[in-house]
């Protein structure tokens, strides 16, 4: 009976996508553990606002001590609709910038096996190949290529996103502020 071997590289090779797929999973359900964990402290936390401010208005007085409360409420509560906005905007970029850091190291890692794999076929190739083996290389870095130019394209739409949602949360708060004052 004759035993299958698997060539070194190829055991190599399968290790690490189980091991990339490992890193991708831990940060699935860490990123999964931390979004319920937002939201179950928020969805808690708002319960307890709303028992609060309805115990409040249930104990008003007169009708302007009613109009006050719910103005004051309707002011907190978006406050803190606009914290949990920021907090899953948060939450997601981060998520985002996790994800993209393991694509990126993945690219960079393949493209590194790529290269060697295309190296040592040439070397070993009858000789004019060399022309198919510069049409691969050339391939393999023009998809390099477009790749940096659409990672640095998605780049900028998140910064460029980050900068609305920042200036969209700082109009908020002085817009509360002045129907405070009034």
């Amino acid at each position: 009976m004759s035993t299958f071997s698997v060539p070194e590289e190829l055991s190599t090779y399968y290790k690490s996508q189980v091991e990339t797929i490992l890193k991708f999973a831990d940060v699935g359900v860490s990123a999964t553990e931390q979004w319920f964990d937002l939201y179950a402290k928020s969805a808690k936390a708002a319960t307890a606002e709303a028992m609060k401010q309805t115990r409040a208005l249930a104990a008003a007085k007169d009708v302007q001590e009613l109009t006050t409360l719910q103005t004051s409420f309707s002011q907190a509560n978006g406050e803190k609709v606009s914290g949990f906005a920021r907090a899953a905007y948060s939450w997601a970029t981060e998520t985002h910038s996790e994800f993209s850091k393991l694509v990126e190291e993945q690219i960079t890692e393949t493209n590194k096996t790529m290269s060697a794999a295309i190296d040592k076929a040439s070397k070993s190739a009858p000789s004019g190949s060399e022309f198919a083996f510069n049409a691969v290389k050339q391939a393999v870095s023009a998809a390099n290529q477009a790749y940096d130019a659409l990672s640095k394209a998605s780049k900028q739409v998140v910064d460029m996103t980050e900068a609305t949602v920042s200036a969209s949360t700082g109009a908020i708060a002085p817009t509360a502020a002045r129907k405070k004052v009034a």
